[in-house]
């Protein structure tokens, strides 16, 4: 069995040995792009002197060419599958994921994530891609409530008040019956100083949950003010 193992590996290292690490021109044109690594996260395939690199998660990622259409990443411990004519990567299968197909899908030109959209600041489309999310998989981590409420107390946190109150606005529409995310945005209003916006915020919360202590709290000393 262990002869037979060994003898496995050193086949496989010298097929990757022996397999060129150039790359020609029509897999490097059909190849390169941006991939869905998730529902809200790109990996990014770019070639340099005809070498295939990977961009992700903001690293420079340079997988060992096992074939003309696989790749292994060590980073990520998976080999990479190309599928050019239907423009998406299929991660082989393995022990880890058994059962389970893993599949990115190429980006269309100009196409964004919902948080890339968020960064430049348009709402509309970063909600229209959350929403397109959960109506997908309404138990993706990507659009759970807490994530997101988390994020934008950070965007809070950095001052970066029109970010977080996109993020909030974003919660409120995802989760329309959730006290919680009216309360966060009422928060983030009223550290912008927008007393009517907070108020109005802090009250649709209590309409909701009329115990939410902390919208309740809130309230009090914006109104008696």
């Amino acid at each position: 069995m262990k002869t037979k193992l060994f003898f496995s590996l050193l086949c496989a290292i010298l097929l990757i040995n022996c397999t060129s690490k150039k790359n020609d021109q029509d897999f490097i044109n059909n190849a390169s792009g941006r991939y869905f690594f998730n529902a809200d996260e790109v990996i990014e395939v770019l070639f340099k002197d005809q070498e295939l690199y990977l961009k992700w998660r903001n690293s420079d990622l340079k997988p060992l060419k096992v074939n003309d259409s696989v790749f292994y990443a060590k980073e990520l411990n998976e080999k990479l599958i190309f599928n050019t004519k239907e423009s998406k990567i299929v991660l082989a299968e393995k022990r880890e994921h058994e059962g389970e197909k893993f599949t990115f899908l190429k980006l269309k030109d100009g196409e964004k994530t919902p948080s890339e959209y968020l960064e430049e600041n348009n709402y509309e489309l970063a909600l229209k891609g959350y929403k397109q999310i959960k109506e997908r998989d309404s138990l993706n981590p990507v659009i759970r409530e807490r994530n997101l409420n988390r994020t934008g107390y950070s965007y809070l946190r950095n001052d970066d008040m029109e970010k977080a109150i996109y993020i909030f606005k974003i919660n409120t529409e995802l989760y329309p019956r959730s006290s919680n995310t009216f309360d966060s945005l009422g928060d983030a209003y009223k550290k912008q100083k927008d007393t009517a916006k907070a108020i109005e915020s802090y009250k649709k919360a209590l309409s909701i949950n009329p115990e939410n202590r902390s919208s309740k709290r809130n309230l009090e000393r914006l109104t008696n003010k």
